[in-house]
């Protein structure tokens, strides 16, 4: 099984775009372990909305009606999150794996999602803006995820061009970079799909 964990700098970046188009275009289930929040829908219909089959979209492992972090989302719900419920699920073919805001994100008040993704042990895309503030989000990123040994598939960008600041981000970083995907006006799944089929090549993510 391929997987590929999708985590970001930050909340709202464009993280679940991101995930949906990538798990259209390699064919691959999605899953989001932790959704916090529901008012304004889950991740996982937002993606079926973009163009991932309804059958490739895995049930959360958790769903918070509080829209904040996880571990916080959880104590207000009274829900307590088991780690072990967290195991990546099995299954054949790619999978994309959906983190919550960034990469240190407290999953619960023991337990980072950086952690989590270095117990999976699976290569990760960090999605970054390319808006003023990214080169240093994106370093910090980076460098958390290295210092608990999570292997970086690369850098994805959001947002219009900014050649300096995202060649500066895969030259300090020592990063791979992905591509951009541009803003999207309208997004749905065909203007998703055609733009990730320009900006990105499916090999670098198998």
């Amino acid at each position: 099984m391929s997987v590929t964990v999708v985590t970001g700098t930050d909340t709202d970046i464009g993280k679940t775009v991101f995930a949906a188009g990538l798990a259209a275009m390699l064919g691959a289930r999605y899953w989001k372990p932790v959704q916090a929040g529901l008012a304004d829908g889950s991740d996982a219909a937002t993606v079926t909305g973009l163009g991932v089959a309804p059958a490739q979209v895995l049930p959360e492992a958790y769903r918070l009606a509080t829209p904040c972090s996880p571990h916080r989302a959880a104590e207000i719900d009274g829900v307590a999150i088991d780690p072990a419920r967290l195991a990546l699920p099995p299954g054949d073919g790619p999978l994309v794996v959906e983190g919550a805001g960034g990469a240190l994100v407290p999953v619960t008040r023991h337990l980072l999602f950086a952690d989590l993704f270095a117990h999976w042990g699976q290569p990760v895309v960090v999605v970054a803006r390319t808006a003023l503030g990214t080169i240093n989000h994106s370093l910090l990123t980076l460098e958390a995820l290295r210092s608990r040994g999570v292997p970086i598939r690369g850098i994805a960008f959001i947002g219009g061009p900014v050649e300096d600041s995202e060649a500066t981000i895969a030259a300090i970083g020592g990063v791979r970079r992905l591509g951009r995907l541009p803003l999207l006006a309208p997004l749905d799944a065909d203007t998703l799909a055609r733009a990730f089929a320009g900006a990105f090549d499916p090999a670098d993510f198998r």
